[in-house]
């Protein structure tokens, strides 16, 4: 991958001869497919980049509990409504495990949550859109969902292995997100016109921003063509976007909705779906904080650590506690 990078063009990267003893010892290691742990030396700027991918992943999770979190007393059966809790309680966990994940880099759970709420660290912009109607919980595991997983499949074999053994568990219950979301879905195009009608206003709401999920080209980043390089990033971001558009649309006919992007149409060349532009500039605005639903997520995770505070001393008394009984002991 290195090689190939360095050969094209693609990297803005130092080669081999360029790098320290110890870069390109450890630039070797990876391009073996080794995995890198913990206490193995590794390049501040390897570690940084993986801090600040890790975290945002993990606040992604965090934050992308609370779309759903509102609907789960107002789901339509108590089947839905406990579906809905093994889903948003699994965000939880997931977010969890990347946490543990980032820790092992140096970098603590306290300061990734005060990055966090200081706005300082992000969180994926699909989180800032609202949930107006049951179909955008639907929407949100089939697309949201299906995204994530298309995106974090790679990540199951990037070089750091606390990451990427994390994936592992994650992607395998985002599947189950992704198939809850879908059968939401199926369930109200077999309905009434007025059901199905609500799942096309959700499509037509959640394609787009599914789409922006991944980002914008890889060509515009300074940061990816390193992050390939270093197998923390196996894909671009277009072939990923790609793999979602040929992989949704097939299902998308098949519940007997339509594509809302007029542009959509099968290439026999490519083999592969031609889609229309994105708007960026939506994403961009969103990225900054400018979205539907931005200053809510936020507040609403602020007010959270805020009212927790009390809780989370007490877990910390109580270990003091627990540990001096053992000294005594």
């Amino acid at each position: 991958m290195y090689a190939q990078l360095v050969e094209t063009g693609q990297a803005k990267v130092n080669t081999l001869s360029e790098m320290s003893p110890e870069e390109a010892a450890f630039q070797k290691r990876i391009d073996a497919g080794v995995k890198i742990e913990a206490k193995d030396w590794m390049p501040d700027a390897y570690r940084k980049t993986l801090v600040r991918q890790i975290s945002q992943h993990a606040h992604s999770e965090i934050v992308g509990q609370l779309p759903e979190g509102n609907w789960v007393t107002r789901a339509p059966s108590l089947k839905r409504k406990a579906i809905l809790l093994a889903k948003v309680q699994d965000e939880a966990g997931h977010g969890l495990y990347l946490y543990s994940a980032a820790e092992t880099l140096g970098t603590s759970r306290e300061q990734m949550t005060a990055d966090l709420l200081s706005g300082k660290s992000k969180y994926s912009s699909i989180f800032n859109y609202p949930t107006p109607t049951w179909a955008d919980i639907g929407a949100i595991g089939w697309l949201v969902d299906g995204s994530a997983i298309i995106n974090q499949i790679p990540l199951c074999r990037c070089s750091y292995g606390p990451y990427a053994r994390a994936m592992v568990r994650v992607c395998k219950e985002e599947s189950f997100h992704q198939r809850q979301g879908y059968d939401i879905m199926l369930t109200l195009c077999r309905g009434t016109a007025a059901q199905k009608q609500m799942a096309q206003d959700a499509l037509n709401r959640w394609w787009w921003p599914s789409l922006m999920m991944f980002g914008p080209s890889d060509a515009e980043s300074v940061n990816s063509a390193q992050s390939a390089a270093w197998r923390i990033k196996l894909l671009s971001n277009d072939e990923l976007r790609q793999k979602m558009v040929d992989q949704t649309v097939p299902q998308i006919e098949f519940l007997g909705l339509t594509v809302p992007d007029p542009d959509l149409k099968w290439n026999e060349k490519t083999q592969h779906y031609d889609f229309g532009a994105i708007d960026w500039s939506e994403f961009h605005q969103v990225l900054k904080g400018n979205g539907p639903c931005n200053k809510e997520r936020l507040q609403i995770r602020r007010d959270a650590h805020s009212e927790g505070a009390w809780f989370r001393e007490a877990l910390v008394a109580n270990a003091a506690k627990q540990e001096q009984k053992r000294k005594i002991a």
